[in-house]
């Protein structure tokens, strides 16, 4: 096995990049179970990819922030273990397709050289911290909410408390009361706020896209900055012991919230606290560093076309707060572009503004603290790297998920639809390319990942099936959603269902219906004025399928005819015997957990060795095919089933045993007994399981 101790300097990453490469090694031998290690790997962000043999890899970047030396490092990987093409996402990460799985280790290694990592990037853990890209330059901020951003984003790193839980946990800064990093569809969103000169938070919790969205609840109007890092342990501690485990379309926050209720929930998190070893994280933002701009001679530039130049400023420039000062955005189509290009906008941010790039909610790329007399340079060298088209945010900017380009889910092309549409726009409706009210977004199935149902006007991959059985690709118009700023949305109606190849006429139809009846508001306030009803009737006649034509089966961006498929992309591995790999869990936990006493990180340490016991009662309820799901539901059924059965004696219940986690404080002595507590129940459990093992052979 290869090893990485001469490459990586932090022995935690070391340790977690070796640990993937033995697991892989270990599932390729069979000897871990297949939806185990699917965990495991996902929560490194190594994703099963829709083409059979090769993973997508998430690479995570809190809200989006990416230095010149990080974006060259993973332009060198994408080159040595991809294919060249970096894709941004809606949640302000990097992708990089077609990896070999049993490189994954090594690539890792590789980005972390530069601080880049790809932990907790998928899986059910803490995604990616998203913010508003105009964090910290941004005019009417009350505050930079960057150092609140990236301490959460590390607090929760690695952290016991949220490395399995039933689903993944979705978090947002925005820096104003517009709401830019988009709260309200959070499962935790903070908008900054002060108070008597206190720096603080309006708190947003549960919410959420997908097949069901959800608005989130205002948890606290005001909360202070030192609490926000306490309140979210207890969150994430409640969300992981009452959240579903069983259907995993019902284990998000979203519907934890709706079963208990806001009030419900709010006072679990309030008992929670006691057993949270830090009760007030000062964030100390004086000591965040900040990119410093260089100073640097302006070169002289002679401009060509004055005319596009000055149409250029009018659409991609954002006045930064700092006098002098320019943001340039740039708007990337679908998020996709290539290392080349890549390397070269990092020396150009290098040499002439920040040394770094914001990646955007929108799919874009921000280049912060650009001086003004620099624009003409800027637009010049943006425009040799075909990064100078107008746009940047407005109507023509379409944001689109990969869709069934690369994604297992994916059930319709999103992203040849978005091309299409993006074409309609500049050619047809130029008055939109300046238009930044209209908000258009796309996502290849109902999971929402292109943000459809939040959009002014959205489409959602489907299909439809004639009566003569046939299937061909559709499209659900979504219609109505919208920001309102200050923690407030709206969500989009499903207004009709449509042929794919449709799509192009249905957007006209809207704009020119929009353009005749809404003149002076916008497209948001004209369609709560028209109706859902309305709308319905305009587009109702392009449902009808029993006049589809040939090239109504052939999907955006493809030559052949439509199939509907679910991509496999996933490892194939032997079925072995989960109950053994449950028990090996319980094992590294206990290990993880006398490290953590080891190192005098007492909540660590406890943590570990509950979920240890949680993962032995797991695996012996299974063994009987007892089914599970909450890991309360777990701890009761446990003791339902064994303790008072007395198939399994303990000096006390296994409720009262694993519930002191809820009554403690962690010290070194409690964690010390704790950890004695958890393996002594693994020895019972074991040593139960390998007697009943042993009678069925009789």
């Amino acid at each position: 096995m290869q090893s990485f101790r001469t490459e990586i300097e932090n022995p935690v990453v070391e340790q977690d990049i070796i640990e993937l490469a033995k697991k892989i090694e270990l599932f390729k031998k069979g000897k871990v179970d297949e939806e185990k290690f699917r965990s495991l790997r996902l929560a490194r962000g190594v994703y099963g990819q829709r083409q059979p043999g090769v993973q997508m890899i998430r690479i995570k970047l809190p809200f989006g922030k990416v230095l010149s030396n990080q974006l060259h490092r993973i332009a060198d990987v994408s080159d040595e273990y991809s294919r060249g093409r970096l894709h941004i996402t809606t949640r302000q990460d990097i992708q990089i397709h077609y990896v070999d799985l049993e490189r994954t280790p090594e690539l890792w290694a590789e980005l972390e050289r530069d601080d880049v990592t790809l932990r907790e990037a998928c899986g059910n853990t803490v995604r990616n911290v998203t913010a508003s890209e105009t964090v910290g330059i941004d005019i009417n901020e009350p505050f930079d909410v960057s150092p609140y951003a990236d301490a959460v984003f590390r607090f929760f790193l690695r952290n016991p408390i949220c490395q399995e839980m039933g689903r993944k946990f979705k978090v947002s800064f925005s820096a104003t009361d517009d709401d830019t990093g988009l709260s309200y569809i959070h499962d935790l969103g903070f908008i900054a706020k002060i108070e008597n000169g206190i720096r603080g938070f309006k708190v947003l919790l549960g919410g959420g896209l997908g097949s069901q969205p959800r608005h989130a609840d205002v948890m606290y109007d005001f909360l202070a900055s030192d609490k926000i890092i306490p309140l979210m342990e207890g969150v994430l501690r409640i969300f992981d012991r009452h959240g579903e485990r069983k259907s995993r379309a019902k284990a998000r926050m979203k519907f934890l919230i709706k079963d208990i209720g806001l009030e419900a929930f709010k006072k679990l998190v309030q008992e929670e606290q006691n057993a949270i070893e830090f009760k007030s994280v000062p964030i100390e933002f004086n000591e965040f560093t900040v990119s410093k701009p260089v100073k640097v001679k302006a070169p002289k530039i002679e401009l060509k076309d004055t005319a596009a130049y000055d149409l250029w400023k009018s659409t991609n420039l954002i006045p930064q707060k700092q006098e002098g000062y320019f943001a340039i955005g740039i708007k990337v189509l679908l998020g996709d572009f290539y290392t080349d290009k890549a390397r070269l906008l990092a020396d150009l941010v290098q040499n002439y503004a920040a040394g770094e790039i914001r990646l955007t909610l929108r799919q874009n790329i921000l280049i912060p603290f650009v001086r003004e007399d620099l624009l003409p340079f800027f637009y010049q060298e943006l425009q040799k790297l075909g990064f100078a088209e107008i746009g940047y945010n407005k109507a023509l900017d379409i944001t689109a998920c990969p869709g069934t380009d690369t994604c297992n889910l994916g059930i319709s092309s999103s992203t040849g639809i978005a091309k299409e549409l993006e074409r309609v726009i500049k050619a047809e409706y130029p008055q939109y390319i300046d238009n930044k009210d209209l908000v258009i977004k796309i996502s290849g199935c109902m999971n929402a990942c292109g943000q459809h149902n939040m959009a002014n006007i959205g489409f959602q991959g489907m299909s439809i099936r004639t009566p003569e059985k046939l299937v061909a690709p559709a499209l659900q118009v979504l219609l109505g959603g919208g920001n309102k700023g200050n923690g407030q949305g709206v969500f989009a109606d499903k207004v009709v269902k449509i042929p794919s190849k449709r799509g192009p006429e249905a957007l006209r139809r809207i704009l020119n219906d929009f353009e005749k009846n809404g003149k002076g508001i916008s497209f948001f306030e004209y369609y709560a004025q028209q109706g859902e009803k309305y709308f319905y009737q305009l587009l109702t006649d392009l449902s009808d399928i029993t006049n589809l034509t040939q090239d109504d089966f052939i999907d955006w961006g493809t030559n052949e005819k439509y199939i509907k498929a679910i991509g496999i992309g996933e490892c194939a591995g032997v079925v072995i015997d989960l109950i053994a790999t449950l028990f090996l869990e319980s094992e590294e936990k206990i290990d993880l957990a006398k490290n953590a006493l080891n190192h005098k990180v007492y909540s660590n340490a406890v943590y570990f060795a509950y979920s240890s016991m949680v993962n032995s009662a797991k695996a012996l309820l299974l063994s009987e095919n007892i089914k599970t799901n909450t890991q309360s539901s777990i701890i009761s059924q446990f003791d339902e089933d064994f303790v008072q059965n007395n198939k399994i004696k303990l000096e006390t219940s296994f409720s009262e045993l694993i519930y002191q986690i809820r009554e403690y404080a962690p010290s070194a002595s409690f964690s010390e007994a704790y950890i004695h507590n958890a393996v002594s129940f693994l020895n019972v459990v074991r040593a139960y399981r390998e007697q009943q093992q042993k009678l069925v052979k009789l």
